[in-house]
């Protein structure tokens, strides 16, 4: 790769923490922590994200151990191709992008749907009604601008990205600090009872949610190469953010069902705000509950924009989408035109309204786990033909975890189909999910009839060696430095009076 197209290294450990933990921070919180208590109980609502997130830990590890192993820009599009193949890296890497692009365009809807509970009967100019809903020129207006300002951020290079992420992060900690603390002194423990509700079905109706709460971890892979921290270290943080999450969700229930009964969260449209509004004595506790809300949309937002421009980026790099998608700025060592297709589709998204962009979610929720099993394949794939491979973050337990992961993966896959919980509307989900796969079709045998068959084999294959060749020179020379190191400590033990 030519210096023209080299991403910077650029983000710190406090970046990449914030990038993933803000990923997996959304708006849900602020709707659904009530819907969590009241399906399972307090105590069994947290039970159920506690058990959620160790299921995406196991997911996570595997990820943890191929970044490392394997430190290139695609996160999925290299972990499946050095484990199973071209076809298993189109797949995994259109799955994924699909899981990246519904939640940019979705979040282009939920902004505008927040501004509303700041600004009550702000919605005016009357255009359209789909699927049942109204859609308003100033609602509108909203979500076109955060998606330029999302967009134009990310333009300009991956440090106001990482600003913004940081700002919009800080934002989320502080206002979940004020509810916690104010949960902690002026709840009613007695309000959390019941603890458990619902028995199993209960259980697996919050269980079911998990997954979509925790997408976002894996964005780091995507922007491996802009992270300017020892490898290792890399998969140990990517790690912290995922446990991050799922105390952040733990604590989040916690409070709510300590704060107000249940009869109050289900007749509320904002129960975490209205949690808030309750242990300050105050309506304006709802209003700052709605801005770490806020916070978390801009948050997932932009670190779902990081990812998908970067897979959409590793896809074109390697012959598997046009090519125009594959050039990064020679200022900004961004992958512009990436950034720009997903810019445009944002832009779009809330002139369909809010109910087919949440169809379109649910649709990449299922994608998204796809990618999951096809990258927990590939981890044991390589444990199996390439044990000797170099992997700074190595997982205890080996294939054990690789296998645990698939069986998640397939078991949350599972939950999207018909007679499931989490089930796929139908037509209308189903309908986006075989679209994307034919729209995948058409750019696969494409750009076979463009570049030649081999064309994606033979350009990572040649990626691939040239990275393990850099990593080899990286390794050794930090082997060195320890060894030198450690050569010098008895000295200077010896001459220390």
């Amino acid at each position: 790769m030519s210096d023209q197209q080299q991403f910077e290294k650029k983000m710190s450990k406090k970046d990449v923490l914030f990038l993933a933990f803000g990923a997996m921070i959304g708006w849900g919180w602020v709707v659904l922590a009530g819907a969590w208590v009241l399906n399972a109980g307090s105590y069994g609502a947290m039970l159920a994200f506690a058990i959620g997130g160790i299921m995406v830990l196991f997911i996570g590890l595997t990820y943890s151990e191929l970044t490392c192993a394997m430190p290139q820009v695609g996160g999925e599009h290299v972990f499946a191709f050095r484990g199973l193949g071209a076809k298993a890296s189109f797949i995994a890497t259109w799955a994924i992008i699909l899981g990246y692009v519904s939640v940019v365009a979705f979040e282009a809807v939920a902004l505008p749907t927040v501004v509303e509970f700041l600004f009550p009967n702000y919605k005016m100019g009357y255009m359209w009604t789909i699927t049942g809903y109204d859609v308003y020129l100033t609602w509108v207006l909203v979500g076109i601008a955060g998606t330029i300002i999302i967009a134009v951020t990310n333009y300009f290079g991956v440090e106001p990205v990482a600003f913004m992420q940081t700002v919009f992060t800080s934002v989320i900690a502080i206002v979940g600090v004020i509810f916690i603390t104010g949960a902690t002194f002026n709840g009613d423990p007695t309000l959390m009872a019941p603890y458990f509700d619902g028995g199993f079905t209960g259980m697996t109706a919050v269980l079911v949610m998990t997954p979509l709460m925790f997408v976002g971890f894996n964005v780091v892979p995507q922007a491996v190469e802009e992270i300017n921290l020892p490898y290792k270290e890399i998969g140990r943080t990517l790690m912290l953010s995922v446990v991050m999450a799922v105390a952040w969700y733990v604590m989040i229930i916690w409070g709510v069902a300590r704060a107000i009964p249940g009869d109050v969260i289900a007749g509320s449209a904002l129960p975490t705000a209205d949690a808030l509004s309750a242990v300050l004595n105050t309506e304006w506790g709802g209003r700052i509950l709605v801005i770490g809300g806020i916070g978390g949309i801009m948050t997932s937002w932009n670190a779902f924009y990081v990812g998908g421009s970067r897979a959409i980026y590793a896809m074109a790099r390697s012959k598997m989408l046009p090519e125009f998608l594959g050039v990064l700025h020679p200022k900004y060592k961004t992958p512009t035109n990436a950034i720009i297709l997903i810019g445009v589709l944002s832009v779009l998204a809330p002139l369909l309204g809010r109910p087919m962009l949440i169809w379109l979610v649910d649709a990449g929720g299922l994608a998204c786990v796809v990618a999951y099993l096809i990258v927990a394949m590939s981890f044991i794939a390589l444990r199996k033909k390439e044990p000797e491979m170099h992997r700074p973050y190595k997982v205890m337990g080996g294939k054990t975890v690789g296998y645990i992961a698939v069986a998640l993966s397939l078991m949350f896959i599972a939950l999207f189909f018909p007679g499931m919980p989490a089930a796929l509307i139908w037509p209308y989900e189903w309908i986006i999910v075989g679209g994307w796969i034919l729209l995948g079709a058409f750019f696969y045998f494409r750009a076979q009839a463009t570049y030649g068959k081999d064309a994606a084999h033979n350009y990572m294959t040649e990626r691939l060696n040239q990275l393990f060749t850099d990593t080899t020179a990286v390794r050794e020379a930090e082997e060195a430095l320890a060894a030198e190191e450690k050569a010098a400590t008895p000295r200077v033990a010896e001459e220390t009076p």
